[in-house]
């Protein structure tokens, strides 16, 4: 069987992967494709399938695993697998092949206790380890990405979590103004939204509420849930730090500004090329 990461130009391949995406479309000529995109623990690759499009087409659909039989060839300096045979493999499991993250999950784990511990505000600290705590939730930072672009594998969201969380623990350090546990506490629950807005692999697609809401607010209505504790003050910076994560212009504190910009590096780090 052929690992996606191990896959180079014109090599015949069989595998099992799953289908994280498919779409029928039609060539310049008029004539049906299928154009497919294949995923494994190792990564992903662009898949077509132009012939017996009727026939393979109604053998699968968007999430199944499949078994394919192809050639990979060169496209646009990109990999792509042109598909000859294809069935669906009742046998595997998709969400078993999403793409995996590198890092080890156990140890990233331990680094996310590690950062809720440190913070020593009473009700920022038991609002944070009412998440921590949660097995269900912490089961989804492991299964699902941070987002479509960066850290956009099973995995994803917990060390895009502990990154950004480690970017703002430093920058406090650095700064000492800053108030660092509301800062770390919003840099820990930033994403949370995510867990509700994502089903699990291959796919992550998005659910009803997720594509209709959104993270930022599906994760804004889940940390109001857990902190009806905290001082109103305090509660409204860690919403409003949260709220405006993606949003420069809208910080009005530094806290919410240092989070902002975590984020944004945190996902530039994890995608950009070395030259």
């Amino acid at each position: 069987m052929s690992a996606i990461a191990s896959l180079a130009e014109d090599r015949v391949v069989e595998g099992v992967y799953a289908v994280a995406k498919k779409e029928r479309r039609r060539t310049r000529g008029g004539s049906a494709y299928l154009a497919l995109e294949l995923v494994d623990p190792s990564g992903r690759i662009e898949a077509r399938v132009w012939s017996d499009v009727e026939l393979l087409d109604a053998r699968f659909g968007e999430g199944d695993a499949v078994r394919v039989l192809g050639r990979v060839e060169r496209f646009r300096d990109r990999l792509q697998l042109d598909v000859r045979s294809l069935e669906a493999a009742a046998e595997a499991d998709p969400a078993e092949m999403a793409p995996a993250m590198r890092r080890d999950a156990a140890e990233l784990d331990g680094f996310l206790e590690f950062l809720a511990a440190e913070i020593s505000h009473p009700g920022l600290r038991a609002t944070v380890a009412r998440f921590v705590d949660d097995e269900v939730l912490r089961a989804a930072l492991r299964g699902l990405p941070a987002a479509e672009t960066h850290h956009s594998y099973a995995g994803g969201l917990l060390e895009h979590t502990v990154g950004v969380a480690t970017l703002c623990r430093e920058a406090a350090q650095l700064h000492p103004r800053l108030r660092a546990d509301l800062v770390l506490a919003a840099a820990l629950l930033h994403d949370v939204g995510r867990t509700a807005e994502l089903e699990r692999g291959p796919t992550f697609r998005a659910t009803e509420e997720g594509r209709l809401l959104g993270h930022v607010h599906l994760g804004l209505r889940l940390v109001e849930e857990r902190a009806a504790a905290l001082e109103t003050e305090v509660r409204a910076e860690l919403l409003h730090a949260i709220a405006v994560h993606h949003e420069a212009r809208g910080a009005r504190t530094a806290e919410a500004s240092v989070l902002y910009h975590a984020n944004q590096l945190d996902a530039a780090a994890a995608t950009r090329p070395v030259e």
